[in-house]
């Protein structure tokens, strides 16, 4: 259970996922300088080097989302091979390394300063943006590096969520049945 634990929330497992948001940066700051490099593009030197760099970006997009989604899926398959393993025992282990608050938390934290940033970008960008001195495309550059970080920071805060629930309703103490008679609440019955 532990290995399951280590493949869902591990420290590597969190440096996977900031090195595929970092490497989808990457190519969204190529698509973008593209971008840009063809919206002042003046002579045929120009548009080519503008469309060399938005290849590069898409090479470099198309790949990190394939990854991202292809451990979406992976994370799935190992959270429920994580239930099923759970489940074998009658009594599981009550052991806080298999809720792991630590790495839950440390996935929070760090997918809410994703979150934050990249939806302070989001509003900031167009915000900030002056006729005449911004153009459309480094304003479409800076939203959709936001984007990117809020979507990814959205990510992460699910996955921890997610994994907090699941540990909490597995590794939890039982709760004792309520003794026959009595209200399973704490509040007193209506009087009729």
């Amino acid at each position: 259970m532990g290995e399951l634990g280590r493949r869902l929330l591990g420290g590597g497992r969190l440096g996977l996922f900031l090195v595929w948001l970092l490497v989808l940066e990457v190519g969204w700051g190529l698509v973008g300088a593209g971008l840009v490099m063809f919206d002042e593009a003046l002579d045929p030197f120009s548009v080519g080097f503008a469309l060399l760099s938005a290849a590069a970006g898409v090479g470099a997009l198309v790949p990190a989302a394939f990854f991202q989604v292809r451990g979406l899926r992976r994370d799935r398959a190992v959270r429920w091979l994580f239930v099923q393993w759970a489940t074998l025992d009658a009594a599981p282990a009550r052991d806080a390394r298999h809720r792991a608050p630590g790495l839950t938390l440390a996935w929070l934290l760090v997918s809410f300063a994703l979150c934050a940033a990249g939806l302070w970008l989001c509003l900031a960008v167009p915000a900030s943006a002056r006729r005449g001195t911004d153009t459309y495309a480094e304003v479409a550059y800076g939203m959709g590096a936001g984007l990117l970080l809020w979507v990814t920071g959205l990510v992460g805060t699910v996955r921890a969520v997610a994994h907090h629930r699941l540990a909490v309703r597995l590794f939890s103490p039982v709760r004792a049945a309520p003794r026959a008679g009595r209200p399973a609440s704490s509040e007193h019955p209506p009087h009729a």
